[in-house]
């Protein structure tokens, strides 16, 4: 079996200690708040040889998906001014939309996919996901692609 890279888009909550440490650990060095490996393992409570086993493979969603087609579903309720109020949060964060496809309600809940191309512009787009599944009426909001 030839090993190949996979990636996982996941929530915060699901992730090891150690790997969001690894995380705060290289803002620490990037930002200049510490000089050293040494340094930024011993405030964030990991071990070196920690932050070098995974440096390359974990990093903050957002900083890696300017330029990209982002896809995600959400599950509404059927609700009249719900795909609005998505909408107008797109637009605040300044993604572009590129496809909508939205499904016939069953039970009063509707299934949404967007797809979205973020731009050099466009703010967090943790933030904007956060932003959106805070709508009262919105289910889920699970992204399926990044290309």
């Amino acid at each position: 079996m030839v090993k190949g890279s996979s990636y996982y888009v996941i929530k915060e909550k699901a992730v090891p200690e150690v790997l969001l440490n690894v995380v705060k650990a290289k803002s620490l060095l990037e930002t200049g708040k510490v000089h050293s490996v040494a340094e930024a393992a011993e405030q964030t409570g990991i071990s070196r040889s920690s932050f070098y086993k995974y440096k390359d493979d974990i990093f903050v969603f957002h900083d890696n998906t300017e330029g990209k087609t982002l896809t995600f579903t959400c599950e509404m309720e059927d609700e009249p001014g719900l795909l609005s109020l998505l909408l107008s949060i797109i637009a605040k964060y300044g993604a572009n939309v590129l496809t909508i496809h939205q499904s016939i309600p069953i039970n009063n809940m509707a299934t949404l996919s967007i797809s979205l191309q973020i731009l050099p512009s466009t703010k967090d787009v943790s933030s904007m996901v956060e932003d959106m599944e805070a709508i009262d009426g919105v289910r889920s909001i699970k992204i399926v692609a990044r290309e």
